[in-house]
């Protein structure tokens, strides 16, 4: 695997359309930001030989060169895909934002690959948000490995770094995270600092010299064979604790030389199944150099150790209707099975979707069925459609490389899916099929806002239709209650995207505004009021007189109307008119404007007219008599709170319930979780929380999550109230 020789030069380059599962590698980069993920990745693409004629990288991506949000953020912010060829494999490499606001790219790049390569800087260390990920790949078996990165920099520590990886992600067996090779290094610069200029492979005692910018092999002398004997003996032990051999470790203890082929295929055999975690280190190729540290030893890693697609069990299948469907793993020949992993748009060739096929072969221009998810309360519009497919193409920078087919295993780039959204499963047309949708998180960081013009109003729907398309961890919503269009995402730099897109993208300005909570009124206590409607102007008049009593009801009452007049003092044919009165003026409010809720209003008694009486004074007597009540009562502003669930380390267990109380919340429980983890369950005002999708990670440094739930309306507080009845839009 690592200790190959340089695979022939014959095998590098663009990657083209496979024709077996078997030569197949979906691997997923994964790691905080500033890790040096996209770093790597060039320095992958150089060394197996993806150059354009110039001599520089191509840079990979789903639809363009780099977006050019990521130029102005300086960070990666969406999921890209660079394929290329090695030693006759192809690898699609998928490249992930380190960001948390992006996890939606994360998890879509989890759920296209077939293993992971964690990404950890020399100089950084683990955050709790990587540790997070590690454990999120552990739940569902997917094969992992380690790349130490930053070996250039100054506080680097390789040996010092294998250590916490091995205490952050070994758990009850660190000796399954252990590195294959030990950095070389070069004379010690002025600055005290030493780089690292080649590795020692620890199964062959081969080192591999990258000091002229291409890897040569080379004997180690004996200062180096002293270094690495202690780390190789643990290593072989590691890996045959994990063989399925169970007769090599008490051969190996006898003092056996165990035959190097057999362990590299236990190794191999060890990381493909996810019970073993190498960890390698790489560096970037300095300029003029054709290959970075490390770099063909991860490209070895990749095609000798992580499994094919064929190893890979499929993701649960139905019919539309639910019904369960058996679907042979990874079956070029099957039917067809493919997801849609991520969705872009490209402002010359319109909608570009990046598909995973899982069963079948995909071919261009035939009609598929585009099975979606019914995430209709994100704001997705519900599909379940035939859609003619445009043509196949594999990323390779700002080039779209046709593709004749894609099996399965195998990954590409679907043009004019119209009506397909990431996450929708393409099958036959004759055959529809629907994939189990993976996780996504739910988006807790609310954005209102206005369209800026009358020409933004009319292009807003259609721009905010095609960004929740895209992005599935975007929630749209169109509150009934506030009025307000509201963008929920997963956090700011989340949201500054989502405007940014709107703008430069889909040409919509829009006016970010305050998000409003859905306040409510009600009565503190039981009143009385007599609505007296009587006008007389030539003609018919306005005759209507009511009499009410309004008192208060539990919480998720609503609103409950009582007649209880007797001797016809309002005729049976207007007691509707009062209560419709009533109802139109409670949705109104009676003191600041916001809706009133869960009060009895019973109608006792009124007055009437032969002539001048009619529907529309009643309900306007109705509407009187609850306002004349209201002045008489104390009135209660009424805020939503809701259920907090707050997943944290326990080391920051302290902090987060601080916090929660600073916001009026009540923690109401806590319970142990995995992981060295606490669950803190509270009661929050939502008022209190527009904002705690952001506060919380800089509470917890990034190792919380949290869910909320509407709980119910309960009084705010009196000096609160106060001051957001200043502010009401009225009665």
């Amino acid at each position: 695997m690592g200790d190959k020789a340089n695979a022939h030069p014959g095998a590098a380059g663009r990657a083209t359309a496979a024709d077996h599962p078997a030569s197949v590698r979906n691997v997923v980069l994964v790691g905080h930001s500033g890790s040096g993920k996209t770093t790597l990745v060039e320095a992958l693409a150089l060394t197996a030989g993806a150059v354009n004629r110039a001599g520089r990288v191509e840079d990979g991506g789903t639809v363009s060169d780099y977006d050019e949000i990521e130029h102005r953020q300086q960070r990666s912010v969406q999921l890209s895909l660079v394929p290329v060829d090695w030693d006759g494999y192809k690898i699609n490499i998928l490249d992930t934002p380190g960001y948390a606001d992006f996890v939606g790219e994360l998890r879509a790049g989890l759920r296209a690959a077939d293993a992971a390569l964690f990404v950890v800087s020399a100089s950084d260390g683990v955050d709790g948000s990587t540790r997070m990920l590690w454990e999120e790949c552990a739940a569902v078996g997917m094969p992992r490995a380690i790349v130490v990165t930053h070996l250039e920099s100054a506080r680097s520590d390789f040996e010092g770094m294998t250590r916490t990886c091995a205490q952050a992600f070994g758990g009850d067996d660190p000796d399954a995270v252990l590195p294959l090779y030990l950095p070389l290094h070069g004379a010690e610069a002025p600055d005290g600092h030493a780089p690292v200029t080649g590795l020692i492979g620890l199964l062959t005692r081969q080192l591999f010299d990258y000091s002229s910018g291409e890897r040569k092999e080379a004997e180690p002398g004996p200062e180096q064979q002293s270094l690495i004997e202690a780390a190789r003996n643990r290593l072989i032990e590691g890996i045959i604790a994990e063989s399925e051999d169970e007769t090599l470790m008490d051969r190996y203890l006898g003092g056996e030389e165990i035959d190097l082929k057999t362990l590299v295929q236990d190794l191999e055999r060890a990381v493909a199944r996810g019970s073993f975690f190498p960890v390698l280190a790489a560096a970037p190729a300095a300029e003029g150099a054709r290959q970075g540290l490390g770099t063909v030893e991860l490209l070895e890693l990749i095609t000798g150790g992580f499994p094919t697609p064929l190893e890979r069990p499929a993701p649960a299948v139905t019919t539309p209707d639910g019904a369960t469907r058996e679907v042979k793993a990874c079956d070029p020949d099957g039917p067809l099975v493919a997801e849609v992993v991520k969705t872009a748009s490209d402002p010359y060739v319109g909608r570009i979707s990046l598909v995973r096929v899982f069963s079948g072969t995909l071919r261009p221009d035939e009609t598929v069925h585009v099975s979606g998810h019914g995430l209709t309360d994100r704001g997705h519009e519900d599909h379940d459609v035939d859609e003619r497919i445009g043509a196949l193409s594999g990323p390779f920078g700002k080039q779209q490389r046709a593709l004749t087919h894609c099996i399965a295993g195998d990954l590409a780039c679907v043009a004019k899916l119209n009506r397909a959204e990431t996450g929708d499963t393409l099958s036959a047309k004759g055959d529809p099929l629907l994939m189990q949708p993976w996780q996504m998180p739910d988006p807790l960081l609310p954005l209102a806002i206005e369209a800026h013009s009358k020409a933004d109003e009319d292009k807003l729907s259609q721009g905010l239709g095609r960004l929740v398309a895209e992005d599935p961890t975007m929630r749209l919503e169109q509150n009934p209650n506030t009025h307000q269009v509201v963008l929920w995402c997963l956090g700011e730099a989340h949201a500054d995207v989502a405007l940014e897109r709107l703008r430069n993208r889909y040409g919509v300005q829009v006016d970010v505004v305050p998000h409003k909570v859905s306040l409510r009124e009600t009565f503190a206590d039981r009143s009385t009021g007599r609505g007296r409607h009587v006008k007389q102007s030539g003609g018919h008049g306005q005759f209507a007189i009511c009499e009410i009593e309004v008192e208060p009801l539990p919480g998720g009452s609503g609103i409950e109307f009582v007649d209880k007049v007797v001797g016809g003092a309002v005729p049976r044919q207007f007691i509707p008119s009062v209560e419709k009165g009533v109802r139109a003026q409670a949705a109104k409010g009676v003191a600041a404007g916001y809706p009133l809720i869960d009060v009895r209003v019973t109608l006792l008694d009124g007055k009437a007219h032969s002539v001048d009486s009619s529907d529309a004074a009643f309900q306007t007597a109705g509407a009187l008599a609850l306002r004349e009540a209201a002045r008489d009562a104390t009135i209660h502003l009424l805020e939503p709170v809701a259920e907090v669930t707050v997943l944290v380390g326990d080391d920051y267990v302290g902090p987060v319930m601080s916090d929660l109380s600073g916001r009026r919340g009540r923690v109401v429980g806590t319970e142990q979780a995995a992981g060295g983890r606490t669950l803190v369950r509270a009661e929050v005002p939502e008022i209190e929380i527009g904002r705690y999708a952001v506060d919380l990670r800089s509470v917890s440094h990034g190792t919380a999550r949290f869910d909320r739930r509407y709980a119910r309306h309960e009084p705010m507080p009196q000096q609160i109230a106060e001051r957001l009845r200043e502010q009401a839009p009225g009665t």
